[in-house]
């Protein structure tokens, strides 16, 4: 009879503990050559909140890696060793929803590690900073996730409108960024019927629309002023950026395009924003700029005209054209293969390294195999040296080389904001793997 028992009930048992095994185990093999393939293009440590796994309290149960809000187009956690792990930190930007599933209590999420430090702004829990009358929300604070980038941005405002004096001639706030802070910023000082102006140097959807994902994640309705409630969860920066542009055209919203922010200074009881177009007296800032900071520029002759530009917007612009890219990383890389998938005459990647270690190996493979098929030429060890209206000459060591040229894009980098944080007298701490 317990022969019996055993063949009926216990069979199923070892077919259904052996499935899942198996499944286990190629879920174990998946995640390791994620985290190897992290390591060897140096892409190991995480570049904003992400989560520590502490191995003694971790289950091994998966929760985290359930819960993950990037799955399955990105693998950032992963069971190795019946443990929880980072696998893939650079695709981690800090959701916090692996800490709500674990029931173990095992996850904390933390800024920067002991290899990295990563830069935060102190701030009061309005997000005043360190100088009375600078606040900062979103991304550069610290918090790049959209949903939180958006609340912060009502958040600061309300403090602001809350202490604001009336009366005299100056604004009683300024923005500085366009993106989902500075966004809900301006929207709720809208609400509020302040004096403001809202500064962006590039475009509506600021570094937000500069990540090389095309899937944004919102993981709970958001609600904003003028505009109702946002119910988005998984969408394009595409589909994201209509809204946006559909909420700026009905709210009626001002938001002064292409002027940069080049100094902010004390005056009186209130400051003096200075840009690249004007001066504006008044009596608080708000930065909601992202952590990118300002598009690095090459210092070459040309530089300035209209041709070139620092972030790719529409690659099917340059269809039939001759395009030069500059730079190594995931943009440059991400830029000439879209631009050249659209039709471009030429398209040349020119970068300074020999070889592009700080890029995804996907990106990575896909530019060997457009360089192989002779759709993109890579210039490495390369540098453009003056820029024409017609041409570029790019320098490869004693060797110059003048190429016809329709437009340039330069995604090499930005100068971090930290700098300037610290030049208008805000604190500034740098975390290394501390909350």
């Amino acid at each position: 009879m317990s022969y019996a028992f055993l063949l009926v009930y216990g069979a199923p048992l070892a077919v259904i503990w052996g499935w899942y095994l198996g499944r286990r185990q190629r879920a174990e093999r998946t995640h390791v050559a994620v985290r190897d393939r992290a390591v060897a293009a140096g892409l190991a440590e995480p570049v904003s909140l992400h989560p520590v796994i502490d191995a003694l309290k971790c289950i091994g149960c998966g929760s985290c890696v359930k819960a993950c809000p990037e799955q399955p187009e990105h693998h950032v956690l992963g069971l190795i060793g019946n443990k929880a792990q980072l696998v893939s930190p650079s695709d981690c930007i800090g959701h916090g929803a692996c800490r709500t599933a674990c029931p173990a209590d095992a996850i904390s999420l933390v800024f920067g590690s002991a290899k990295r430090g990563v830069d935060i702004p102190l701030l009061s829990p309005d997000f005043e900073t360190s100088v009375p009358g600078i606040y900062i929300a979103g991304e550069l604070g610290g918090m790049g996730l959209i949903r939180n980038a958006l609340a912060q941005g009502k958040q600061a405002v309300d403090a602001i409108h809350g202490r604001r004096s009336r009366g005299g001639d100056a604004l009683d706030l300024v923005i500085v960024g366009a993106g989902p802070a500075g966004l809900a910023a301006s929207l709720t000082a809208m609400a509020h019927g302040m004096k403001f102006a809202t500064i962006e140097q590039e475009s509506l959807g600021g570094s937000v629309f500069q990540y090389p994902r095309a899937k944004l994640v919102m993981t709970s309705p958001v609600t904003l002023p003028l505009a109702g409630k946002m119910r988005f969860g998984q969408t394009s920066k595409e589909a994201l950026l209509g809204f946006w542009q559909d909420i700026e055209s009905k709210a009626g919203l001002q938001i002064r395009y292409r002027e940069r922010v080049e100094a902010i200074q004390r005056q009186g009881s209130g400051f003096v924003v200075r840009t690249t177009k004007a001066e504006y007296r008044t009596s608080s800032v708000l930065l909601a700029i992202g952590r990118r900071g300002t598009p690095r520029k090459l210092g070459v002759a040309g530089e300035e005209l209209p041709k070139v530009v620092y972030r790719l917007i529409d690659p099917e612009q340059y269809a039939g054209q001759d395009v030069l890219v500059v730079g190594g990383g995931d943009s440059a890389l991400e830029a000439a293969l879209s631009i050249a998938e659209s039709g471009a005459r030429t398209v040349t990647l020119s970068y300074r390294g020999e070889a592009f270690a700080r890029a995804k190996p996907r990106n990575r493979e896909r530019t060997m195999a457009a360089m192989q098929s002779g759709r993109i030429e890579v210039l490495f060890g390369s540098e453009v040296k003056r820029i024409e209206r017609d041409s570029v000459l790019v320098a490869r060591g004693e060797l110059e080389r003048e190429l016809p040229n329709d437009a340039v894009i330069v995604s090499a980098g930005g100068i971090l904001p930290a700098d300037f944080l610290r030049s208008i007298g805000v604190d500034v701490e740098t975390k290394y793997g501390t909350a």
